[in-house]
């Protein structure tokens, strides 16, 4: 039987979750108007393309065409209609890969998650340490350092940064290959997945280890801190016992915050090293003029950097139980 003293927190927070979950539709639902209107306005036709792609057809053709793919009502008559069929699970099809949208960015998703879940942790495993490492020594010569290599990591964009791996990696050592996606073996996708992850990570890595620098030196100063010290715990007990699990809650919004950014970054990262993820599949679509696919990726892409941010709050009751009652 559950506790009568933890029914309240777990009500709040089921609570929480549900009116997260909706605002994250109502958001979806708003987007997807903004970004099909917006879509709607790229220059260029996909008739036709089709046409200047196939000059056998005929001017007859590309009116049943148009009829087809709906072209020929308005906008709200045919974003209703999309609507209605993606209620259903229909997000129709791609023009360009002539298959249902959802078995194209499916696939492409798991590649960019694959690509962002190693950049993540890879920059969190080095922003840790560093982190901590400048904020026990304020004003030093190793928090000069490290301070120092933030301010490159957030100084240099990742196009950047992916020309620099691909030129010393993969050009002049020849120890990684330079672009795609590998023979479908796991190390082979993992060799050609070490530079883009690489340039994502150095990308993010700065502004973690600044933020959370910051932060635990704030947390360090408090009072239960000193309480800490002064029942003679040791220093180490001290930072990661106690001072780092409230300096991490900023941190935290930081991070979330910084997943959209790492979702753009990953945009430039897949298209410069051919890595077949959402980033390379949209922008391939919006050059193409194939607005279902780059529709439905787009909103696929929102809902993830959402559904991040609705992670974030859960981390955040966990770090602090007291925001489960807020």
């Amino acid at each position: 039987m559950l506790d009568p003293s933890q029914a309240l927190p777990c009500y709040a927070m089921v609570r929480f979750l549900i009116e997260r979950l909706i605002g994250l539709g109502v958001v979806l639902f708003a987007m997807s108007i903004f970004v099909y209107l917006l879509i709607g306005l790229m220059p260029g036709d996909p008739i036709d393309l089709m046409i200047s792609a196939d000059p056998n057809l005929t001017a007859a053709d590309a009116e049943r065409l148009k009829a087809v793919y709906g072209l020929d009502r308005p906008v709200h008559e045919r974003y209703l209609a999309w609507l209605g069929n993606a209620l259903q699970g229909d997000f129709g099809y791609s023009r360009l890969f002539a298959r249902p949208v959802l078995e194209i960015l499916l696939p492409r998703l798991a590649n960019t998650l694959m690509l962002m879940g190693l950049a993540f942790a890879l920059a969190l495993l080095i922003a840790l340490p560093l982190g901590v490492l400048a904020a026990r020594r304020p004003q030093s010569l190793t928090d000069g350092a490290v301070n120092l290599f933030a301010f490159a990591g957030i100084s240099l964009p990742p196009f950047w940064l992916a020309i620099l791996l691909i030129l010393l990696f993969a050009v002049a050592l020849g120890w990684l290959p330079a672009g795609g996606m590998g023979d479908g073996s796991l190390t082979g996708t993992l060799a050609h997945l070490v530079l883009p992850a690489l340039a994502l990570t150095l990308a993010s890595v700065g502004g973690y280890v600044r933020y959370l620098r910051a932060s635990l030196i704030e947390a360090l100063r408090q009072d239960y801190v000193r309480t800490a010290r002064a029942k003679g715990l040791s220093s180490t007990r001290v930072v990661y016992g106690h001072a780092l699990r409230n300096a991490m809650i900023p941190v935290t919004t930081i991070i979330a915050l910084d997943f959209g950014t790492l979702f753009g970054g990953a945009l430039i990262t897949e298209t410069m090293f051919g890595w077949l993820g959402m980033g390379k599949t949209i922008y391939d679509a919006i050059m193409g003029n194939d607005y279902n696919l780059a529709l439905v990726g787009l909103l696929l892409a929102t809902g993830t950097v959402l559904l991040a941010n609705l992670l974030a709050d859960l981390t955040y009751a966990w770090l602090d139980p007291r925001i489960r009652l807020e």
